[in-house]
């Protein structure tokens, strides 16, 4: 099970001109208009957050005084911040208009929202800053509502351009690194790894590949020889809003029946296009 944290915050906030404009409640949910989401509540990358917000205080503007009508018009805004204070998507805004009738007393001003959680974010505790105006009284109110995401540890700033959390693996679907790394003949090779430190120009874009050779054991004069190479086993370019710091790489090799028996050596060697960055990476190996 999954568990999730999120901090509901339900705040007041000072209203500029001394004006009884408050927020009521911010919240998340689990699903439109559904229940709160329960304490201990963890985002996953991917995920939908459903907000819902609620003020009172609003100037009811009267409207149509001989039938009893009254015009209400609150804008909002809200952004959604990562731990570094990253925007996730572009700010959200709307507008929440009606026409009330005296019966109306109990209606408060009401907005939801959605967005997505992007698939590369880091661990930590986010924010929702929200802002709301009561455009008829000219008074503003501000809050804010936290949540947490269960993602991955970001690299550092400055991180050189390379890779991290390289391991070898049994098979396509094993969580677990193998070691020692120990393969059969005829067995196929599985490794994953990511790419970090690349470039981002605008747009968030990246653009980074690698290559791949396998050096067999060392013969008589100390030389190995290379058994397999492939220049280019995958690329990726891509541009997104919310900045990408990590490229998660997958690839297998199936190994012939007659691959000598011994220490081999993997080399990696990855490509940042847009710096033109390159870097080598050896990995030692044993086949059986």
């Amino acid at each position: 099970m999954v568990l999730r944290t999120v901090v509901c915050a339900w705040l007041l906030a000072s209203v500029a001109g001394g004006a009884d404009l408050a927020i009521q409640r911010l919240a998340l949910h689990d699903y439109e208009d559904g229940p709160l989401v329960t304490p201990g509540y963890e985002y996953l990358p991917g995920e939908t957050v459903w907000f819902s917000g609620r003020v009172n205080g609003f100037l009811r503007e009267t409207a149509d005084k001989d039938a009893g009508l009254d015009h209400v018009r609150v804008t909002w805004q809200l952004r959604a911040l990562d731990p570094a204070g990253t925007l996730l998507m572009p700010p959200m805004r709307g507008v929440v208009e009606e026409t009330l009738r005296l019966e109306d007393k109990t209606w408060v001003p009401k907005f939801t929202a959605s967005f997505e959680v992007p698939q590369y974010v880091v661990r930590g505790l986010y924010k929702i800053p929200v802002t709301i105006r009561d455009d008829l009284a000219k008074t503003e109110v501000s809050g804010q509502i936290e949540f947490r995401v269960r993602g991955e540890d970001t690299p550092a700033a400055g991180t050189a351009f390379g890779l991290r959390n390289f391991r070898f693996l049994a098979n396509e679907d094993a969580r677990q690194p193998l070691r020692p790394a120990v393969y059969k003949q005829g067995a196929a090779l599985f490794a994953r790894f990511d790419i970090v430190g690349h470039k981002l120009e605008g747009n968030n874009r990246f653009s980074v590949d690698y290559g791949i050779s396998i050096l067999g054991p060392p013969n008589a004069d100390g030389v190995a020889k290379p058994l397999f190479f492939q220049e280019s086993v995958a690329e990726e370019t891509k541009d997104s809003f919310y900045p990408q710091r990590w490229v998660p790489c997958t690839f297998r090799l199936d190994m012939d029946k007659d691959v000598p028996t011994g220490e081999h050596t993997l080399v990696l060697t990855l490509r940042d296009k847009i710096s033109g960055a390159v870097q080598e990476f050896r990995q030692s190996l044993q086949v059986q």
